[in-house]
């Protein structure tokens, strides 16, 4: 169940709020005159909800261009051709 609470709580119990997305990991929703205003969430759980959406686009770019097309690679041949542009890209840092 989410958790909602006035944004005015955040003005009065702060240090309550930060211990309580701290420990369950989850968002605060805050609200304004009853209406959804804000949600304050951990910056581990922002950077893992962005991490989330980044892999979700490539996986949908993906599909989209597999769909697109009739080409097929096998595993391996995706793993060498991977292999090569990471040498590739240490060869440039050397």
């Amino acid at each position: 169940m989410p958790n909602i609470r006035p944004v005015s709580d955040l003005r009065n119990n702060f240090a309550e709020i930060t211990r309580e997305i701290q420990l369950s990991n989850e968002p605060v929703f805050l609200t304004k005159n009853g209406v959804g205003s804000l949600v304050v969430m951990s910056m581990e759980q922002y950077e893992q909800n962005r991490y989330d959406s980044m892999v979700y686009d490539k996986l949908r770019e993906a599909e989209l261009q597999a769909a697109s097309t009739t080409e097929r690679r096998t595993h391996e041949e995706v793993l060498h051709k991977a292999r090569a542009i990471l040498e590739q890209a240490e060869n440039r840092h050397v």
